[in-house]
């Protein structure tokens, strides 16, 4: 079993910066794909950012796309999301994933950490 755990969360004011960690431990990882998503309160979860872990092709949802960077470090099974120009809209939970080999799905999650924006 595969294990993830964010990290990074915090409050910050508008406009400003945050990165968050996802590390993996647990047996061999190595995911086919590794993602962010997000959940605001009352509203559904959304993909944020993924990153294939082979080839390192990313992939990001308009809202963030020019203020989010997704990375990853396959040697420490570590994946990182920079988050800059931070508005309130953008306070939420955020989670790691991880798609396994095989797996239609992303199917490893996180816990979560918070990132509030004030304004």
């Amino acid at each position: 079993q595969v294990q993830l755990v964010e990290s990074g969360g915090g409050l910050v004011q508008a406009g400003g910066s945050l990165r968050l960690s996802c590390a993996a431990s647990g047996r061999t990882f190595t995911p086919v794909a590794m993602g962010w998503f997000r959940q605001a309160p009352g509203q559904e979860r959304e993909f944020v950012a993924s990153i294939r872990w082979s080839g390192g092709t990313t992939y990001y949802a308009d809202s963030v796309k020019g203020r989010f960077t997704i990375s990853r470090h396959r040697t420490q099974n570590a994946v990182y999301l920079q988050m800059n120009s931070l508005t309130p809209d953008d306070t939420a939970v955020y989670y790691c994933a991880g798609q396994a080999v095989g797996a239609a799905r992303y199917n490893n999650w996180g816990q979560g950490t918070q990132v509030t924006v004030s304004s």
